[in-house]
């Protein structure tokens, strides 16, 4: 009897050796991995995970390998194992490569489900402004007549369960410019797909704040997605797509700092230099972009704000988004800024590092586990006994404020620049 030869990596965005051959195999990662706090299986664990892509690349195990998929879109690319890692193992070079090998052999055989999300979402909803503006209006419009609670019959019931609420009136990228005199600097501010619909608020609280620190602002018109959601997916072209429009849009903009108010976004957009290396025509140009690069936690904490105007008498417990804590590795410029505020009461909650099961699309397309995650993350919030939960990523604070209505808790999920624009009063004193 002949065996068929095994299917291994092949062709471009191959999981590189010089990463995986990395991993001693200590195990230090483990107890910061969400699936694997959750499974205590080892495959549900980056060390497993490595093993698993270093045996597809040597040709031991098959690409096709149900076991092998299933633990590469299981895994949340949190990156919180790259954080606890002795040696330094760049594992999200690793699971992103691996998801575009799956998708690309998949391609063929692609599920209903997965191809209706994978279009409809990634590359014509939040890749491009007009046709999200339009669903934005149309879930406003639902969500405020009460025909959201039909979306059931067309098959969308989870999906418009998780959707966040839209704001009153949205704040997308229209070349808007905020000036200050005698500035310190221009801030170019990246409006996101989804921020400018369900986050609007946050956005104008981030341009006061920004004034009130000195900076001009812009917010041009030619910017688009951050690609973060396309890369997760195993689209590394895509997202390089998106990416070289981001980094021509700041080029032309002239500013001096590319803002983030989103922390899976600021992430993928500090990494353009990693996903453009190998484009001669981009790869400086986008390594000049990431240095540029900035959470609004990290610029704000840098400014001088002044004096906050008001107390906010709130218990705030602070959930870390992954991105942020363990792939930018920002987390003392939250708390700092939190300090700031007077009355307010700064409680750390347990596991606060630890993913909440968002994740980007994860939550739709791994439901079992992300409910898991949440459920986990929601009774950590409840023992913190908070009134406030404080976060910096819009995924974390619509999976989070899932979590506590499900749990019927009383505690609200409030962005840090919300709150510090609360407490400078900056809404009644800004025209923004």
């Amino acid at each position: 009897m002949i065996e068929s030869a095994l299917t291994g990596f092949s062709g471009a965005d191959q999981p590189s050796a010089s990463v995986y051959d990395t991993c001693i195999r200590c195990g230090l990662c483990l107890p910061s991995c969400p699936t694997y706090l959750e499974t205590m299986t080892e495959t549900s664990g980056p060390r497993g995970r490595i093993s698993l892509i270093k045996a597809v690349a040597e040709s031991r195990l098959d690409l096709r390998s149900p076991g092998f998929v299933e633990q590469m879109w299981e895994c949340l690319d949190c990156r919180a194992c790259e954080a606890a890692c002795p040696s330094g193992v760049a594992y999200g070079r690793l699971v992103e490569p691996a998801r575009a090998q799956i998708r690309r052999e998949e391609s063929a055989r692609e599920t209903p489900r997965r191809r209706f999300w994978r279009t409809l979402l990634l590359r014509r909803l939040f890749a491009r402004p007009q046709p999200m503006h339009a669903l934005a209006a149309a879930l406003r419009l639902a969500q405020r007549t009460g025909l959201l609670s039909l979306s059931g019959i067309a098959g969308l019931g989870r999906a418009a369960k998780l959707a966040p609420r839209i704001s009153g009136s949205f704040f997308a990228a229209a070349d808007q410019r905020f000036e200050v005199a005698q500035p310190l600097g221009l801030a170019f501010l990246h409006a996101g797909c989804i921020m400018p619909y369900a986050f609007a608020e946050v956005h104008r609280a981030t341009v006061r704040l920004l004034l009130r620190g000195g900076l001009s602002v812009a917010v041009p018109a030619d910017q688009g997605c951050c690609g973060a959601l396309a890369a997760h997916d195993g689209d590394l072209e895509f997202a390089r797509e998106l990416a070289r429009r981001n980094v021509a849009a700041f080029e032309r903009s002239g500013a001096d700092v590319y803002v983030v108010n989103a922390a899976g976004c600021g992430s993928a957009l500090k990494e353009y230099a990693v996903l453009l290396a190998g484009d001669p025509h981009w790869a400086q140009r986008a390594a000049n972009f990431s240095k540029r690069v900035r959470d609004v936690t990290e610029v704000l904490d840098s400014l001088d704000l002044g004096v906050p105007l008001r107390s906010l008498d709130e218990a705030v417990t602070y959930q870390e988004p992954c991105h942020l804590v363990h792939a930018q590795r920002i987390a003392g410029a939250p708390r700092r800024l939190l300090g700031r505020i007077p009355g307010l009461r700064l409680i750390e909650m347990e596991e606060s590092a630890v993913c909440c099961g968002s994740a980007g699309l994860y939550n739709v397309l791994q439901p079992a586990m992300a409910e898991r995650l949440r459920a986990r993350k929601t009774a950590a919030i409840v023992k913190s006994g908070a009134t406030v939960v404080a976060t910096a990523n819009p995924g974390c604070a619509v999976q989070v404020a899932a979590g506590l209505a499900q749990a019927r808790h009383p505690a609200r999920v409030r962005h840090i620049v919300e709150l510090l624009d609360d407490a400078f009063g900056a809404a009644e004193n800004g025209a923004v």
